[in-house]
């Protein structure tokens, strides 16, 4: 049974990602349209720019279409996608350089409707002097979590970045609940030694 997304009924999902592992790109297309605002929202807490964050989640759904026979329904869809997401990333940061990907085959996919849907989520405007504050300090926040290993950094980006429970991180990166854990405690400290300013979110969140 797929592990279904609270924007999708179970039914549904499962006939959408059948008929999508069987080739059908339009199903693919309406699996994943609600989740794209928040992969959007995603990659430029990641990346840091609005143009890299649109090719990056581009290049994400590229690969999630071509790659959907690997999800083993084990964990939530949007957790697989932020795991590709990640992925991509951390190849980008390799190469120092963004590779935009084009996705004339899929027009939903299109970067201008991406940054339409980012503007439709209601938000609370901060005053410009707590913008400011919140700007500086996600900076200096993303920058830290950008030097933890790997091993830590994708643990940290699931949980506060993707909301993952401790069974869908372990799922993604394929160890144990117990190893999630740990390393959750491990790379907290690490950030905390840094003395970063993080909120208190407890790490243990199940469901």
């Amino acid at each position: 049974m797929v592990i279904t997304d609270d924007h999708l009924e179970s039914s549904v999902t499962q006939e959408l990602l059948s008929r999508a592992r069987a080739g059908d790109a339009q199903a693919f297309c309406l699996l994943v349209e609600p989740l794209q605002a928040r992969l959007l929202r995603q990659a430029l807490a990641v990346s840091g720019d609005l143009t890299a964050a649109e090719d990056l989640v581009s290049e994400t759904l590229v690969e999630a279409w071509k790659s959907l026979s690997r999800y083993n329904e084990s964990c939530r869809l949007s957790t697989w996608l932020y795991s590709i997401l990640l992925h991509r990333h951390q190849k980008a940061v390799r190469r120092a350089r963004s590779r935009p990907v084009s996705l004339a085959w899929l027009p939903v996919f299109k970067a201008q409707e991406l940054h339409e849907q980012q503007h439709d989520v209601p938000c609370v405007e901060p005053s410009p002097f707590e913008s400011a504050n919140q700007n500086e300090s996600f900076v200096q926040l993303r920058q830290c979590i950008e030097t933890l290993p790997d091993k830590y950094r994708r643990i940290i980006l699931l949980r506060f970045f993707e909301d993952a429970s401790l069974p869908d991180m372990a799922a993604v990166v394929g160890c144990s609940v117990g190893t999630v854990k740990s390393r959750l405690h491990h790379a907290l400290e690490k950030l905390r030694q840094m003395k970063m300013n993080l909120p208190d979110v407890k790490g243990d969140k199940q469901v």
